[in-house]
């Protein structure tokens, strides 16, 4: 994170020492609870019509009478959840952050006292509205000069306020780890970028990472995997990384993230338009490592593990054909019917893989169909799971992290779409219900253990003028984890 964010227990807001006061206010607001000169201000700003406890509503000013902040903002929330405060901070973050305020101090003038779920969900807008990719753009993307930001809260509630910023900053820092390398452009983000990056966070944060190349996949049998990579003159990678915070003997978690670098469609080329936004096509593997970054923060007493393959989907001369047929680790052979459907063919392999750490659980995540954009949008990612418990495990980790997901069908009935004259299957089905003969597809070489699958092609980054990574879903992943472990 650019900025460091910290709890005070300041009582006279007119008196604050900081740059800027950004005040949270609603229904449950008492404009005489912030003194005579705030709550003026508040009540003639309603009065006026300046200001209304609608979503989005701010009002800024500069400079008021009776208040040593020379910047005052009121950010109008529709209530107290963590997704309406989230909501208004970032409003209200968007009137300042251009600005000269270095030190921004936060305060509720809501009837609640703040709690851990706000504070959370306050470092996470923070950590949104002040993102800035610089690393191919350092002329134009200075750093923001608000860099410090205070949190006033009651004497009463002040621990459970700071373990709510402790989680929000862990997962903050995990997504800023997901954003950074999504928005890398492809040249530079390749799978030996990955791979180097896995490395180092192990380094700073104390877990294990071990590197595969071109020659053990071969001699694990992963030929889904070599079938996808073998158009690039990027050389593969497949990342292993290791979090050992139980017992040894304690099943671990794992977690699958997909790995495509860049992703042209391969010989089934993609469409010119928008190709350049296929450099997110990793989205999943920066999840998991954003995830790692949480986690080994949080230093929860569970084992975790990640595993990434990772390479790009090029044509040339040395790329798949559709009709192939290649034979997965498992086994299992594949008709590559096209060769854009290829995540659930380097997934599918690491899949076989997870089987040897014996888990609890196995999650993969993947930008895997544009089917799931037309299905749900941008605002919830896709989840697929036969597993009941472990569905609504993550579900409520989604609605913990404001980083929700929604469940779709596995019936049966959508394997018929798979089936192939020429090997045990095809690696795409009919275009009707993509997402759920994708997942259909992954869930073939899971049996052994509990799996979900995550489809986030429509909520790893935005397109348009806001292009770039969300950090999605490092939230939803650490807290399942933690849930996990508690």
């Amino acid at each position: 994170m650019d900025f460091k964010i910290q709890v005070t227990e300041l009582k006279d807001l007119r008196q604050a020492p900081a740059d800027a006061l950004l005040l949270l206010v609603g229904e449950g607001t008492e404009p005489a609870s912030l003194g005579k000169a705030l709550g003026g201000l508040l009540t003639q700003a309603l009065a006026d019509g300046d200001l209304a406890y609608k979503a989005g509503r701010c009002l800024y000013l500069h400079k008021p009478a009776g208040v040593k902040a020379p910047r005052v903002v009121f950010a109008a929330t529709t209530g107290d959840s963590p997704k309406a405060l989230r909501a208004a901070l970032q409003a209200g973050l968007a009137q300042l952050k251009a600005g000269g305020a270095r030190h921004l101090l936060v305060a509720s003038a809501l009837a609640a006292p703040l709690n851990a779920a706000q504070a959370q969900a306050l470092v996470g807008a923070a950590s949104d509205a002040l993102y800035t990719y610089r690393h191919t753009k350092p002329s134009a993307a200075a750093a923001p000069k608000l860099q410090r930001i205070s949190l006033a809260c009651g004497v009463a509630n002040t621990a459970a306020v700071r373990d709510g910023l402790h989680l929000g900053e862990a997962i903050a820092a995990g997504a800023a780890v997901a954003r950074e390398c999504a928005n890398r452009p492809g040249n530079h983000a390749t799978p030996s970028h990955l791979a180097d990056e896995a490395r180092r966070l192990g380094k700073a944060h104390g877990f294990e990472v071990q590197v595969l190349g071109r020659k053990e996949v071969e001699k694990l049998g992963m030929g889904c995997f070599l079938a996808v990579a073998q158009g690039s003159a990027q050389p593969l990678k497949f990342i292993v990384m290791q979090y050992h915070g139980a017992a040894k003997a304690a099943a671990p978690v794992v977690l699958v993230g997909k790995g495509i670098t860049f992703d042209t469609g391969g010989i089934s080329l993609k469409p010119a338009a928008e190709m350049d936004e296929m450099k997110f096509d990793m989205g999943g593997a920066a999840s998991v490592l954003g995830t790692f970054r949480a986690v080994a923060q949080m230093k929860p007493k569970i084992n975790l593990v990640g595993l990434i393959p990772s390479c790009e989907n090029m044509p040339g001369g040395t790329a798949v054909k559709p009709g192939d047929v290649v034979t997965s680790m498992s086994g299992q052979t594949v008709e590559i019917l096209n060769t854009d459907a290829e995540g659930r063919l380097i997934l599918c392999d690491a899949l076989t893989y997870a089987e040897r750490f014996k888990p609890a659980a196995v999650v993969d995540i993947a930008t895997l169909t544009g089917a799931c954009v037309i299905a749900l949008g941008h605002h919830r990612s896709g989840l697929f799971s036969p597993d009941d418990a472990l569905a609504s495990e993550l579900e409520r980790a989604g609605q913990a992290g404001l980083d929700p997901c929604w469940r779709m069908p596995l019936d049966e009935e959508y394997d018929e779409g798979l089936k192939s004259n020429f090997a045990d299957m095809a690696n795409v089905g009919p275009r009707a219900g993509g997402a759920v003969t994708a997942a259909m597809f992954l869930k073939r070489y899971t049996a052994k253990y509990p799996w979900a699958h995550l489809d986030i092609a429509g909520s790893a980054w935005k397109s348009g003028a806001a292009k770039g990574a969300t950090g999605r879903p490092v939230p939803l992943l650490t807290h399942f984890v933690l849930g996990r472990a508690a």
